[in-house]
């Protein structure tokens, strides 16, 4: 997904090919192309500005030794700078609880059913835990069999209750049910929305009050650009969600919103 930012990155350190010193004037130039590189990946503006001049800064208070080159003390600084934009360290999932509840939000399309099924291999395989997937997608039509392919492919557990509309009352139901038999971990598929549709945002605000999740993992399709921090925003607003998931970042996307999403909503991308 970053290979066409990083040809962009490559050519903006160009300019610093065969300078024997670190100048204002140098650092300037690079700078404007790095920020044209960042932008042109769809990258918030306040967060490329903020970005370029913090590596400026750093990168104009920093003596050269003789052993490296100015391009290679300002891309040290750019990979540092750039490792803190992405959240500076790995932020696991929490999993301490019996049961660990873990609530799945985000848009339609973004990926959460398929999100939620890779999840429970993940930590059944990986971790060691005892998933039980609950499905509280109660709109899309099939969603609740795309979760149970996905379980029986993965070997998990899944709680279905086709005769309900209700999906704090299936959560709900599906928490108690992970209790009874065991599972050390819930993970709650819900349905798709937008952030605009109010009566949508207040149920899964309700689904979060009824179950008292660990995690809330925002569900972020990378090919939806700028669009995805805004929304990622507003998402956190009403729910205050642990931390972000980006999907799809095997696309030709652009790599803006894995940039931005973590300076916008101070929360890591998990």
């Amino acid at each position: 997904m970053f290979s066409n930012l990083q040809d962009k990155l490559d050519r903006a350190f160009k300019v610093l090919k065969g300078q024997g010193s670190i100048t204002e004037i140098n650092v300037a130039e690079t700078m404007k192309e790095i920020r044209k590189a960042l932008l042109d990946a769809d990258v918030n503006y306040k967060t490329a500005k903020t970005f370029t001049d913090d590596v400026k800064q750093k990168a104009l208070g920093e003596n050269v030794l003789t052993s490296i080159s100015p391009g290679q003390l300002l891309t040290k600084i750019m990979n540092d700078e750039l490792t803190e934009l992405m959240g500076g360290s790995v932020t696991e999932l929490e999993t301490g609880k019996n049961p660990t509840v873990i609530l799945i939000a985000g848009l339609n399309g973004a990926g959460k059913t398929t999100f939620s099924g890779k999840l429970a291999l993940y930590l059944k395989d990986k971790k060691n835990k005892k998933p039980l997937l609950v499905a509280g997608d109660v709109y899309r039509p099939a969603a609740i069999d795309q979760l149970e392919v996905l379980a029986e492919q993965v070997g998990v557990p899944v709680y279905v209750n086709r005769e309900s509309t209700d999906p704090i009352a299936i959560a709900k139901a599906g928490v108690e049910e992970a209790k009874r038999n065991g599972n050390n971990i819930v993970i709650i598929d819900t349905a798709g929305r937008l952030a605009i549709d109010e009566p949508l945002m207040v149920e899964i605000t309700a689904v979060k009050e009824a179950t008292k999740p660990d995690e809330i993992l925002f569900v972020v399709d990378s090919m939806t650009g700028q669009d995805a921090v805004n929304t990622a925003k507003t998402f956190n607003d009403r729910l205050d969600f642990t931390g972000v998931v980006l999907t799809k970042l095997d696309g030709d996307t652009r790599g803006g919103a894995a940039l931005s999403i973590k300076s916008v909503v101070n929360k890591p991308i998990k």
